[in-house]
């Protein structure tokens, strides 16, 4: 029964991780803290996953993530932003780099929930009850993040021109 369930991780963790990472990466705007937030939301899902493997194991992934990932920007209030650009693959498309220093540019919370709702695709009741908010302040942060969004990459794509 043991080696079922390990397989079963097994399988799951293959699937959820390179979403999870990326989905980290998104967050956080940096390489080794996307690693480090992907492989603790992992493990603690290893860790609940005689339970969680019944229910939507993804979804209790992204939530570990999530709250990991707000406790994370809780205790260092103050983000320290540089030009340096991500050192994974995707550095190479420039639309992604500009991406990720625009979502930098976002609060924290206007980041998840941005990346929440446009990127993993979370309805607005989803993304509330991943971030244990109201899905009116989905709205509201999704709406800002946006706006910010727009505003910083129009910003960017005109001084290229």
């Amino acid at each position: 029964m043991r080696q079922s369930r390990e397989e079963e991780f097994a399988t799951f963790f293959d699937v959820a991780s390179p979403r999870l990472l990326s989905a980290a990466w998104l967050l956080t705007g940096e390489q080794h803290a996307a690693e480090d937030l992907a492989q603790e939301a992992l493990a603690r899902t290893y860790a609940r996953w005689g339970t969680v493997r019944t229910g939507n194991p993804m979804a209790f992934a992204r939530r570990v993530l999530a709250n990991l990932h707000t406790d994370r920007w809780r205790r260092h209030r103050r983000e320290v932003l540089t030009e340096e650009t991500p050192e994974v693959g995707r550095a190479h498309d420039p639309r992604t780099v500009d991406l990720v220093r625009a979502l930098r540019t976002l609060s924290p919370r206007e980041r998840e929930c941005v990346v929440l709702r446009h990127y993993l695709d979370l309805s607005e009741k989803q993304t509330a009850e991943t971030l244990g908010i109201s899905v009116g302040s989905v709205k509201s942060y999704t709406m800002h993040g946006l706006r910010g969004l727009r505003a910083q990459l129009s910003e960017d794509e005109a001084s290229h021109v």
